[in-house]
């Protein structure tokens, strides 16, 4: 019963010592004196702020993408004790003492790190030699702008991570289901390639370009894998619905945990809270789930009320009346009412308070959208009203079995009961007279409902009378809420999924922004950061030799891959069955990866940086020893030819080692730079490196 006590444990395992080397070089590369500078580098003055705000536990929202990346960095600070007591306003400024630099850069540092032995790991996946792998994960070690991107509170290395991650447990997936399918390893494989597309996605909404070409290569494995007639129907039901639950549910929720874990940590009201609805913000700790606290849930008549433009469009703001009347003549030469003016004002106010009383029972045009109605009022305690003045209440997200108005969780339209016309808000500002608030009009909406169209009660009272009171107690639900209760999780990451892809964000031209032309010609770079006493200094700046080398190779791969498919056609097969396909698969992972994670920016109308090319050259760059191989197996005709290439490629790698370490002062920044060494390292006139004096 106890022999097994009398024999050693003993454990084999394979160690591939170039993967262990790659990674303390990666680790050696991105580690190596990283709390320097001790400064606030380009972005970190942004995605500081975020950190600040969850150690903090306060509420913000970020368009530029999901929130686990910023998680991720908060972890850091979290691990290292940062209390979030940083002011986060200006690029250069000193880290104070509270703040842990070594753990809010150490995440990004990693992932750049890893990166390197993974490269190595996905050409060898593909199938390509250890030659390959090691020239793949050296070109990755050695890229300048890939170090300074990891070295620093950003996000760009940890996107790159989980792309490669993503493509590289396919691989080991597709690899394994050759010949142990639906094994332990199979799933493992299988389910970190979701975790990882999740997480890709997560980082930044990039990652999705990443995550759909991982689906496209599995879906055309997947419809090849349906016309296997060895294969049971049943086995091929098995391996859809194991693909479908782990590249699509996995993923999906995944996505829905990031925001999940982003809500449950950020419960306390902040400065971001505006753009979010009234239900939204009651829902947060502090702000105005303080001034709601309490307040009746159902409005009635009597109610005294505030309505909010439930959509925040153009900007939040609330229905609002000031004694102020409208010109009697525009400057048009147009009439008015010349009645009370209606606005829409983006701030508390007590002219914001509105009732809503009992009817018992003109058509002048918009200042300054004449296609409108113009709306006005004025000043009125009497119970009865003038029939302009009637307007009809649609709720518009009610239950099919209510007509209540609820306070905050209703959103209601006001629509005009003689005209017909819609109250919204126009978006034009009014001019001086209307002391620059925003214009409130009257239009007739043939169906559907605009945003800024529905409105939302925010603040309720009931009113001191004995008849108001005697309403009061007819109420058939109790006269307090609380929102936070009322308000599912669905229902806030809806709303917050919504906001952050529809949020306005700052497009202003930029110093060191450039077009997805320039980045491919390296003709632009970013000054990071310069000592504030010496001409030390970061440049975000690509390693040209490399840069050039990739490009190429995605040219040649795409000039070779259709003469190869034009000669298949006319059934002349310069490459064995299987040479061939693991060329297609790479040329569908690398050119494909590249062509996804660059190509979309010629579409989008945002400020863009130099940065935002370094996910789409990661794919080049696996790419060009792919192509350096291939050239050097099946287009050296002689041995003679062979050792001419195998020396012009030692003589090209030799050359990036000597344009890094050139760079390498403007990569780490520890050096002190001559206006003179300053000068040699420009790769064109066109670059914009500071130049200062000692």
């Amino acid at each position: 019963m106890l022999e097994f006590l009398q024999r050693p444990v003993v454990v084999t395992a394979d160690v591939n010592l170039n993967v262990v080397a790659l990674t303390l070089l990666g680790l050696l590369s991105r580690l190596w004196q990283l709390t320097y500078p001790r400064a606030v580098v380009f972005d970190e003055v942004y995605y500081g702020q975020y950190i600040s705000f969850y150690m903090k536990r306060v509420f913000f929202l970020d368009g530029s993408g999901p929130p686990f990346g910023h998680m991720l960095l908060a972890l850091g600070g979290y691990l290292g004790g940062f209390d979030g007591n940083f002011l986060w306003n200006r690029i250069g400024a000193e880290y104070s003492s509270n703040v842990p630099v070594w753990s809010l850069r150490l995440l990004p540092a990693l992932a750049g790190a890893l990166s390197v032995p993974m490269a190595y790991q996905i050409v060898w996946e593909l199938r390509f030699s250890h030659c390959a792998a090691m020239g793949a994960a050296l070109l990755m070690l050695i890229e300048n702008a890939l170090i300074t991107q990891s070295r620093l509170m950003l996000l760009e290395s940890v996107l790159i991570f989980f792309n490669l991650l993503a493509v590289l447990s396919y691989l080991k997936f597709s690899n394994s289901q050759k010949h142990r399918p639906f094994s332990l390893s199979w799933w493992f494989w299988l389910t970190l390639t979701g975790v990882a597309c999740s997480c890709a996605v997560g980082i930044k909404y990039m990652g999705v370009f990443t995550y759909l070409l991982v689906l496209g290569v599995a879906a055309v494995h997947t419809w090849h894998l349906i016309g296997d007639r060895t294969l049971s129907h049943v086995r091929v039901l098995c391996h859809v619905l194991a693909r479908v639950l782990a590249l699509v549910g996995v993923p999906v929720a995944m996505y829905l945990l990031f925001f999940y874990v982003h809500l449950m940590l950020l419960y306390r009201s902040g400065p971001h809270d505006q753009i979010m609805s009234s239900a939204f913000q009651a829902s947060l700790e502090g702000g105005l789930a303080r001034v709601t606290q309490g307040q009746p849930l159902e409005v009635a008549y009597g109610s005294q009320v505030t309505l909010k433009n439930a959509f925040g469009k153009p900007v939040p703001c609330w229905l609002h009346s000031h004694q102020s009347t409208y010109p009697m003549i525009y400057e048009n030469g147009r009439g008015s009412s010349h009645q009370q003016q209606v606005t829409c004002y983006p701030f508390k106010d007590v002219n914001n308070w509105w009732i809503v009383k009992d009817p018992g029972r003109h058509d002048v045009a918009a200042p300054l959208s004449p296609h409108s109605q113009e709306v006005s009022c004025y000043v009125d305690y009497n119970i009865s009203m003038p029939a302009q003045n009637l307007w009809r209440l649609d709720i518009v997200n009610r239950d099919a079995d209510t007509d209540v108005w609820k306070t905050i969780l209703s959103e209601v339209r006001l629509v005009h009961l003689n005209t017909s016309a819609v109250l919204k808000v126009s978006g034009a500002h009014l001019p001086d007279w209307g002391f620059r608030q925003l214009e409130v009009v009257g239009e007739k909406v043939s169906r559907g409902h605009h945003e800024s169209a529905v409105w939302t009660v925010e603040e309720h009272r009931y009113g001191k009378s004995q008849e108001q009171k005697e309403r009061e107690l007819e109420l058939h639900s109790p006269t307090q809420m609380d929102i936070s209760r009322n308000l599912s999780f669905m229902a806030r990451f809806s709303e917050l999924q919504w906001r952050m892809l529809t949020v306005r964000t700052d497009d202003s031209e930029h110093k060191y922004s450039s077009t997805p032309l320039d980045w491919v010609t390296l003709d632009t770079n970013i000054a990071y950061w310069l000592h504030p006493r010496t001409s030390a200094q970061i440049h975000l700046l690509g390693n040209v030799v490399i840069w050039a080398s990739a490009g190429l190779a995605t040219v040649l791969y795409a000039l070779l891959f259709f003469w190869y498919l034009l000669r298949r056609r006319r059934n002349i097969c310069d490459l064995p069955e299987d040479c061939w396909l693991r060329w297609v698969l790479a040329g569908a992972l690398c050119v494909g990866g590249w062509a996804v994670n660059y190509l979309p920016f010629f579409l989008m109308d945002k400020t863009l940086f130099l940065y935002h090319y370094l996910p789409a050259l990661t794919f080049q760059i696996l790419l060009l020893p792919v192509v350096l191989q291939h050239v050097g197996d099946y287009l050296c005709r002689s041995q003679v030819q062979s050792g001419l290439f195998s020396a012009l490629v030692v003589a090209w790698y030799a050359a990036a080692c000597h344009v890094f370490n050139a760079l390498r002062p403007l990569t780490y920044g520890n050096r002190s730079l001559s206006p003179s060494e300053l000068r040699a390292l420009r790769w064109k006139d066109s670059w914009d490196i500071l130049i200062r004096k000692h």
